[in-house]
């Protein structure tokens, strides 16, 4: 029997300590999943792409995610080791693209922490509004922005300066210890839950039937401005909300019993998510016409158009953002700096990636580095560029991750699979085919920003990566 096998022994000073149970990976994995795309992204591709539709748009991703994500449980179970897909594709592809998909991964984790910051700058303007201490507009808003014509321009702001206060708090946060970090997430996973069932409870009741008519509005003159085309293009704007099953399978080497829980934290966090992103989509675009719904608080803008019967909601709508999208930050930060953690030792990036604080047991280095990147892509740029580019980002990620699976049945079919994908081939097929067609269905400019991104890898990977070589901390035994 095939097993993959971790090189480095547990007690090594590097390692670091496994301590989350399946009740933490599922909570870890609600914590990413929940709120980007409920707060934040709903409002925007209700009003710009699919309307009302946007509830369809969350089913067609879920199926796709599904895929993926039983494609992500096989792996994980199987390599138990930090570093998500990019170990995976390592592990089934080789070294390049095992260089590739963690290059990737820094594209969506990065991107992904600055979108859902300047999402939580949002809520956290419109809560001081409401309470008497309004933030001048300068210092919530990007400087950069998108023009009619689709290009950069200056937005008059001077910098959005809550977004990058966020990063820099929970940053923190992390470098001091894990078990904290967990304990302060778990926390704000329950009060966003909270807001969010308050949302859907006293919501759903009072939705006008005029709102949601029609469901999918009439397609404009281009693919992707509503329509069914609004719909599937929806679908690929949204989908970077799921990526928190991906930050569960980014803890395998910090899990209690990796083998069992991970399956367990990936879909079971994936279900309930998307069971409520359904919901509050259908709420929301049911309380406002969805064509108001692209502010930087839409859901707090959707339950105040329901006038005074809803309103009180709303401060804690702002507040529950404000909470849920700070677990967001964290965990895509804590992700990041994990990726960079498992190449550095690969020796794909520097060892001061890898390096772990002598007392807090975190790559420390990792993660300041992180926070600086991140910090300053969400003080500079608009919400629009960054939520696209982790879309693009994460579909690719899913779409290796699936063709890993098809790859390690043909190559190790004996191989111990604590958790195996049902019905394969046809379900990693599908999964490379609904992501693929996600991504072919976004914008033109988001595939160009992607192209310079991996440009630049390459050049990375020339000068660096490829020169270096380091025995995997994994391998598959006979």
């Amino acid at each position: 029997m095939t097993t993959v096998t971790s090189i480095h022994d547990e007690t090594e000073p590097h390692e670091l300590r496994r301590h989350f149970g399946p009740v933490g990976l599922v909570s870890l994995g609600i914590g990413s999943i929940i709120g980007a795309g409920i707060f934040v992204v709903t409002g925007q591709a209700a009003a710009d792409y699919a309307g009302p539709g946007i509830v369809v748009s969350f089913a067609i991703a879920g199926v796709g995610c599904l895929f993926a994500a039983l494609c992500y449980a096989e792996l994980a179970s199987m390599i138990p080791v930090a570093g998500s897909a990019y170990t995976y594709g390592y592990a089934t592809l080789g070294r390049f693209w095992g260089w590739v998909i963690g290059w990737d991964l820094v594209l969506e984790y990065l991107c992904a922490a600055a979108t859902v910051a300047v999402g939580w700058s949002g809520y956290f303007a419109s809560l001081m509004q409401e309470i008497g201490l309004p933030v001048p507009d300068a210092l919530v808003s990007a400087p950069l922005m998108v023009d009619a014509t689709g290009h950069l321009a200056l937005s008059g702001a001077i910098l959005n300066v809550p977004a990058i206060v966020i990063i820099l708090v929970l940053s923190a946060a992390l470098i001091v210890g894990v078990r904290s970090s967990a304990t302060l997430n778990n926390l704000m996973v329950v009060v966003k839950l909270a807001i969010v069932a308050l949302v859907i409870l006293f919501g759903l009741p009072l939705i006008k039937s005029a709102n949601l008519t029609p469901f999918i509005p009439p397609p404009g003159p281009k693919f992707g401005e509503f329509g069914w085309g609004g719909v599937l293009r929806a679908s690929g704007v949204i989908f970077f909300a799921y990526i928190g099953f991906d930050a569960v399978s980014v803890a395998a080497q910090e899990a209690k019993n990796p083998q069992r829980d991970m399956p367990i934290g990936i879909l079971g966090s994936l279900v309930i998510c998307t069971v409520l992103y359904m919901l509050m989509a259908l709420t929301m675009t049911g309380l406002a016409p969805y064509w108001t719904l692209e502010v930087a608080n839409p859901a707090s803008a959707a339950v105040q158009s329901a006038g005074p019967k809803l309103a009180w909601l709303s401060p804690f709508v702002d507040f529950g953002a404000i909470v849920g999208l700070a677990s967001v930050i964290l965990i895509s930060l804590y992700g990041q700096s994990r990726i960079f953690y498992s190449m550095a030792r690969d020796a794909l990036l520097p060892k001061l990636f890898a390096a772990i604080h002598p007392q807090f047991r975190t790559p420390w280095l990792g993660t300041v580095i992180t926070c600086i990147i991140a910090g300053a892509l969400a003080g500079a740029l608009p919400l629009s560029i960054l939520g696209e580019l982790v879309s693009i980002g994460t579909l690719a990620a899913f779409v290796i991750v699936c063709t890993g699976v098809l790859i390690l049945r043909r190559t190790h079919p004996n191989a111990k699979r604590p958790f195996r994908v049902p019905f394969s081939p046809v379900v990693p097929i599908l999964g490379i085919l609904v992501c693929g067609l996600m991504m072919y269905w976004l914008p033109i400019d988001t595939w160009l920003r992607l192209i310079v991104w991996f440009a630049i890898g390459l050049v990375v990977w020339l000068i660096y990566g490829s020169r270096r070589t380091a025995v995997p901390r994994w391998r598959l035994d006979e």
